[in-house]
């Protein structure tokens, strides 16, 4: 009895040996990819993780994800960063990431469809929001670009982009008194501001 319970301590010391040298091993990878991307070397920050790639890590897909974009590699990062999604749902950063080859490739609908997922998970997310107030705003849907700035702003009611973007989303809108409200806000914000000097010049 005694030296089957010696045996079985041996064989769980042995499997939490090979852990720890895997997790050292993988540690030492990732290491190895961060000092590759460092210098710019994208694909040999890819190349020093894809011995270890499995498809059922969250860690690896979404570094990948990002290098591969950084490498040009478009189609590949969006595939990552999905697969990334697959395994995480409700991750924001992984949801975040993929904008960016989708956002590359000029996919702006596939980006709203991001914005707004990342949305339902955090509602007060005001990167979602204030992009969501961009592409609205370059659309020339300014009632839905006011809706998704006026939440920043409300996070943020000094925070200049929100300023600035929903000055300008109420001047779009013929809302003149609103839109120097804050432009003057602005200038408080950043002094001599040439974007909301400009707004104000318009504005009688």
């Amino acid at each position: 009895m005694k030296k089957i319970i010696l045996t079985l301590a041996m064989v769980s010391y042995m499997g939490m040996d090979a852990q720890n040298t895997d997790a050292k091993v993988l540690q030492k990878a990732f290491k190895d990819s961060y000092a590759l991307e460092q210098s710019t070397n994208y694909q040999g920050a890819i190349d020093a993780l894809k011995p270890y790639y499995a498809e059922s890590s969250y860690e690896i897909n979404l570094r990948m994800g990002w290098l591969t974009y950084m490498a040009g590699k478009f189609n590949e990062s969006i595939s990552y960063y999905e697969k990334s999604i697959k395994l995480m749902p409700y991750s924001i950063e992984a949801k975040l990431g993929l904008i960016y080859p989708l956002s590359a490739m000029k996919s702006w609908d596939a980006v709203v469809v991001q914005y707004n997922d990342v949305l339902k998970i955090a509602p007060e997310n005001t990167t979602a929001n204030y992009k969501l107030g961009l592409i609205y705003y370059y659309r020339e849907k300014y009632t839905d670009a006011k809706k998704y700035f006026e939440k920043f702003l409300n996070l943020f009611p000094f925070e200049y982009d929100a300023v600035i973007m929903s000055a300008w989303t109420y001047y779009k809108m013929g809302q003149y008194n609103e839109a120097k409200l804050l432009f003057n806000k602005a200038l408080l914000l950043r002094p001599a501001d040439v974007s909301a000097t400009e707004g104000l010049s318009y504005i009688k």
